[in-house]
């Protein structure tokens, strides 16, 4: 059998076996195999392995002249054709769409579904937009409020817990190891290590280092974060700390043991200097400005 019809005979499983180990002799062989692996993975319509096998004789024949050099590079685009398309749509297939909101900044968007998501700050979310109506499957890290469109069902997965909807509105928070979900409208089912609840219009549920603390109504409509506040419910001066530095995107130096006690209330996302007030009076401490982007809290009797 001539050289120049191996790669075709071989890629048509006609190739007999002699002249297969010859082959695999061939120091180009694994570049001649990633042929094979890539088009068998590929699945577009358009895509005639028979009708390129069939072309590839034709050409050899009307070519038979051409010298060795030429051949192998013929066969050479023809392998990094095949497999860029099967890298392409390998990557197509298992990339994800990823939101992103910077410290002391908000991000909207829609879902293919039409289902509005805002994310907080410092807040990831990840999913796959390829075939979603069979995967809707989201990743969050952060926070974000979730509007979802009516019909429309999907999980929402944390490191902390999962958060499973059906046409509603609600807000997921994890951030170190806390986890917290409000249900604004309809129904949502949270999953946090073994424990299972249903919330629905007016509930909320918060764990912290896997303890439920939290499980109440709530008069809430709406994110207070959306309207340039932050809600905390027995939270720890850390959380509220690295909160503040997300939303002003600054840094605030302070002593961890400075408190003990849990906060309860509400502080501005809009004016730096009444939110560092209202954490220095509940906890006795002093505020000072370092810089534009640098702060410290500083007990009293340290001044």
């Amino acid at each position: 059998m001539e050289e120049k019809y191996i790669l075709a005979e071989w890629m048509n499983n006609d190739l007999p076996k002699e002249e297969l180990d010859k082959l695999k002799e061939d120091s180009d062989y694994s570049i001649y195999n990633n042929i094979r692996e890539h088009a068998a993975t590929l699945k577009t319509k358009d895509f005639d392995e028979d009708s390129l096998l069939h072309k590839i004789k034709l050409r050899k024949n009307e070519t038979g002249k051409v010298i060795q050099m030429a051949q192998n590079w013929f066969f050479r685009v023809v392998a990094l054709i095949l497999i860029s398309l099967g890298v392409f749509m390998v990557y197509q297939e298992n990339t994800n769409v990823v939101e992103f909101a910077k410290k002391g900044t908000k991000s909207a968007f829609l879902l293919p579904d039409q289902s509005e998501i805002t994310l907080n700050s410092d807040s990831e979310l990840k999913y796959k937009n390829k075939n979603w109506d069979n995967n809707r499957i989201l990743h969050l890290t952060g926070e974000a409020y979730f509007k979802v469109a009516k019909g429309k069902t999907f999980e929402v997965n944390t490191t902390l817990g999962k958060v499973t909807v059906l046409g509603t509105q609600f807000n997921v928070k994890a951030r170190n190891k806390r986890f917290d979900v409000v249900c604004f409208e309809g129904r949502v089912q949270v999953n946090h290590n073994e424990t299972t609840i249903i919330l629905t219009q007016g509930e909320k549920v918060s764990f912290e280092n896997n303890d439920l603390i939290i499980q109440k109504k709530t008069n809430e409509t709406a994110p207070s974060w959306l309207e340039n506040e932050l809600l905390f419910e027995q939270e720890q001066l850390k959380n509220i700390i690295e909160e503040i530095e997300r939303q002003y995107n600054i840094s605030i130096g302070y002593d961890p043991k400075s408190a003990n006690q849990l906060f309860t209330g509400k502080i501005p996302t809009n004016n730096i200097s009444v939110a560092l007030e209202i954490i220095a009076t509940t906890y006795q401490l002093q505020p000072i400005k370092i810089s534009d982007l640098q702060y410290e809290l500083i007990k009293m009797n340290e001044i």
